[in-house]
């Protein structure tokens, strides 16, 4: 399993840590901390020394309730930190967004991946993908940011989500995007009750079924909050529980805050798996 764009490719026989750089000031977990260009650039050379091979920049948080900010404001925070990193890294950079524009600005300044929580339903994006030529991760969300949290409700959770993303797959390939270059995320905590999400994780390996990547999500999310009560710094320990429970199922990337603990999370279980003799 890799992925793979004009340049290079990312080889995904073992799970890759996909390191989150939020430059908002209101994220639910880091808002604020890296939206000025010398702390993003210091937080993106850190994940990278503790073993991230992705940096996932977003310019606009995506939190239940969030606002929405226009696209010039989401390139102007998003731009100059992707051209500071590809300056002097051939990380993979990937685009937290799902605005057309910001998409195009940002994988011609450098960045490798789109990865888009509205799974290029926006007018537009599927062609601005398909013409920027590299990778997608489409993820599954129930309502909007908005309003995602007011009581979201499934007959089956796992049917639900892999059917919309079966029909997102077909509508990227029709738009010209590779098959084996998409990526799926089932979007642990956009539009899902607690319950929901522990389900996603139990059944995790069913993603598995469309022989394509799928990415895990589960840092510091408030569904550990609802069952331990816990604070957003305080899920540590539950955030890589979750990121193994799913690497264990096959997960080929793992979203997360805590690059260096997960990656030393990944190598014990990579050397367990290896050691038979």
């Amino acid at each position: 399993m890799k992925i793979s764009n004009q340049n290079k490719t990312l080889d995904l026989t073992y799970p890759q840590v996909m390191g989150i750089l939020n430059v908002t000031p209101d994220s639910f977990s880091d808002g604020g901390r890296f939206n000025h260009i010398d702390a993003a650039l210091k937080q993106a050379r850190a994940m990278i020394r503790d073993g991230a091979t992705i940096i996932d920049i977003g310019g606009e948080s995506t939190r239940p309730g969030a606002a929405q900010v226009s696209e010039e404001q989401e390139i102007a925070r998003v731009i100059p930190i992707i051209e500071a990193i590809r300056l002097e890294s051939d990380v993979w950079i990937s685009i937290d967004t799902s605005k057309p524009q910001v998409m195009k600005r940002a994988v011609a300044a450098g960045a490798d991946l789109i990865n888009d929580v509205r799974a290029l339903t926006v007018d537009g994006a599927l062609d601005v993908a398909a013409q920027a030529g590299v990778p997608v991760c489409i993820m599954h969300m129930q309502g909007q940011p908005q309003d995602m949290q007011d009581n979201p409700q499934y007959c089956d959770v796992i049917d639900e989500v892999a059917d919309f993303l079966n029909e997102r797959i077909a509508q990227c390939i029709k738009a010209g995007i590779k098959r084996e270059n998409i990526v799926l995320d089932p979007g642990f905590g956009f539009g899902k009750t607690m319950a929901h999400n522990f389900r996603l994780i139990n059944q995790f390996n069913r993603f598995l079924d469309f022989k394509l990547p799928v990415l895990a999500g589960l840092s510091r999310k408030s569904m550990f909050d609802h069952l331990l009560s816990l604070k957003v710094d305080e899920r540590l320990a539950s955030s890589l529980t979750g990121a193994l429970l799913c690497a264990q199922q096959g997960a080929h990337i793992l979203r997360v805050h805590d690059v260096k603990e997960t990656a030393d999370m990944l190598k014990i279980m990579n050397t367990v798996a290896s050691a038979t003799h």
